[in-house]
């Protein structure tokens, strides 16, 4: 069968599996629908932390990102592996253990204040909608390419699967969707590793053979480094980033982890502060799998991709080039009218003026030349990676409005029944925003995540890391923080990356040059993140400490163990 038939048929069968799997777990309560009814085992929730986590950022773009950037690519490996393990060992026990069911309600309780609860919705929200818009361009990509379809309708199509799954089965039915995608995701992503890995190395394991010798006997990144020079790009395992920028960028995207809200309401499913614990290692050891792998299928990418294309006859091009050339993700100009493709670093000699950090993954079977099954698992792989994590952020949005708006604002006595159609109808609405962010987006997958997790790491985390820690952390003070450290870390980002396009603003005004210390938009998170704990702090001791009931709350959160039936012990 061709690559379109094996993908109708994956990708089909997934989706019938997603769908099936939420009709028979579909919410029947509240409590279903948010945390899906706190009794999910260690493992599946482990898995499914691990689906949630994992986006198309991951899937999709991560290894993309370190195909192109190299060296450089590495922040974004180093900053989300390390995000998790700082969100299971600091907060996701404690959070379990204050038993909300959202981040905002968290903040509500912890800083007894409406104020506070509206401040961390609008975080959440902002959040949410930048994190989705990056999932459902990775739904895009895919669905333009392997389906054949332009990218306006493979949004659609994503869009109308996950609000069917999300409104129906809420968190119950996410959860054990999430299991099989996870499932789907990690077969998906090391089946043509383990095959390009013993294609070029010889070596199964793609972790071992990315420090391999090809067969020549030169080792990988040998060769690539030396495939870089001559084409004029600097070494592949060279950095061009400044030290400043390159620790902005990890720490935003480890904080911006542990701040992520449809991240940390996993650690609510489970019904005790124990499982808690135990489905952040599961999880943790889950995520492994992908992203040990990822620098391997970058450096495989990468090779295969210049020996494929660099210097050869544009019409000799296998087939997998003209139909991403449809999707208009790589686009070939001939500027020497010699039919040949220079794929070189001199802007003006690169006749790939095109070629989007998005596709690399999704493409890399097939420059490689593997079967077309393959070629179809990997785009079901995407999609369940981009599907997984949108359906929990639509959770989280529609939570958010429902649960801690509606709720505990506007209508306290409203219905189980009422609340439950509101969260099911903010989740339509938002599927609606995502849908046209997805078809718009503001960048690259990666990038628009990275922003998102900026803005999470500057508003979040440090009322999140305050409220467990420090008793004297009062309302006032993580009202202020929250609110600097968003406002600071969302003007920064707009003004240096789309200040041109929406200000009007001269290219040496938002050129790297002007950047605060050197440290760009995707590092923002790390500045707001400061300005947010200085602010926090300082207004703390400026004004009263907390009641003393919400003071004993905190060492209550701070020691799970023998404090009571919520504990599980």
């Amino acid at each position: 069968m061709d690559v379109q038939r094996w993908t109708y048929l994956l990708v089909g069968a997934s989706f019938a599996l997603y769908l099936g799997i939420a009709y028979w777990s579909r919410a029947g309560s509240t409590k279903d629908f948010y945390v899906a009814g706190g009794g999910v085992s260690p493992l599946a929730n482990g898995m499914a932390t691990a689906a949630d986590w994992m986006s198309a950022a991951s899937f999709i773009s991560m290894a993309g990102l370190i195909s192109f950037m190299g060296y450089d690519g590495a922040v974004y490996l180093m900053g989300w592996t390390g995000g998790y393990v700082l969100l299971a060992l600091l907060l996701a026990p404690y959070l379990r253990k204050f038993g909300k069911f959202t981040v905002p309600d968290f903040v509500g309780e912890r800083y007894y204040s409406q104020t506070a609860r509206q401040v961390a919705v609008l975080c959440a929200l902002f959040v949410s909608f930048t994190y989705v818009a990056g999932q459902m361009r990775g739904v895009g990509v895919v669905f333009s390419r392997f389906l054949e379809v332009p990218v306006d309708w493979g949004v659609a199509i994503g869009m109308l699967i996950v609000f069917f799954y999300a409104t129906l089965g809420g968190m119950k039915g996410i959860t054990y969707t999430q299991v099989a995608q996870y499932c789907v995701l990690i077969f998906a992503f090391m089946v043509p590793a383990i095959f390009i890995s013993l294609m070029m190395t010889g070596n199964p394991i793609p972790q071992l053979g990315f420090g391999d010798r090809l067969s020549d006997g030169t080792y990988l990144l040998d060769r690539l480094d030396s495939l870089h020079q001559e084409l004029g790009f600097a070494a592949y395992t060279s950095g061009s980033k400044g030290l400043a920028d390159l620790f902005c960028i990890t720490a935003a995207l480890m904080v911006g982890t542990a701040g992520l809200p449809h991240v940390i309401v996993r650690f609510f499913t489970v019904a005790r502060v124990r499982d808690a614990r135990l489905s952040a290692g599961y999880a943790l050891v889950f995520i492994a799998i992908l992203y040990t792998t990822a620098p391997a299928i970058g450096a495989f990418a990468r090779t295969n991709l210049i020996n494929t294309v660099h210097n050869q006859p544009y019409d000799a091009m296998p087939e997998w080039f003209s139909k991403w050339e449809t999707t208009g993700l790589l686009t070939f100009e001939d500027k020497n009218g010699d039919g040949r493709i220079q794929y070189v670093a001199d802007a003006n000699r690169n006749e790939l003026t095109t070629f989007d950090k998005d596709i690399i993954v999704l493409a890399n079977p097939e420059i490689a030349r593997l079967p077309n099954w393959v070629v179809a698992l990997v785009a079901a792989g995407g999609l369940a990676a981009a599907l997984s994590t949108a359906a929990g952020l639509l959770l989280v949005i529609s939570a958010s409005v429902s649960h801690d708006f509606i709720k505990k604002m506007v209508n306290p006595h409203i219905s189980e029944r009422g609340e439950l159609w509101a969260a099911r109808i903010s989740a339509a609405v938002a599927v609606l925003i995502a849908g046209y962010f997805g078809i718009n987006p503001p960048g690259f997958v990666a990038e628009v995540v990275a922003f998102a997790f900026g803005l999470a790491a500057s508003s979040f985390f440090p009322a999140i890391l305050l409220g467990i820690f420090s008793r004297r952390m009062n309302k006032q003070g993580a009202i202020a923080g929250m609110l600097s450290g968003l406002l600071f870390t969302l003007g920064y980002i707009v003004y240096f990356k789309f200040g041109q396009t929406l200000f009007g603003l001269s290219p040496q005004a938002v050129a790297p040059a002007r950047w605060w210390f050197g440290i760009s938009p995707e590092g923002a998170g790390t500045l707001g993140m400061l300005l947010n704990f200085a602010v926090s702090l300082v207004v703390m001791r400026l004004s009263p400490p907390p009641p003393a009931h919400v003071q004993q709350l905190v060492e209550t959160i701070r020691y799970p163990r023998g404090a009571g039936a919520a504990s599980g012990h």
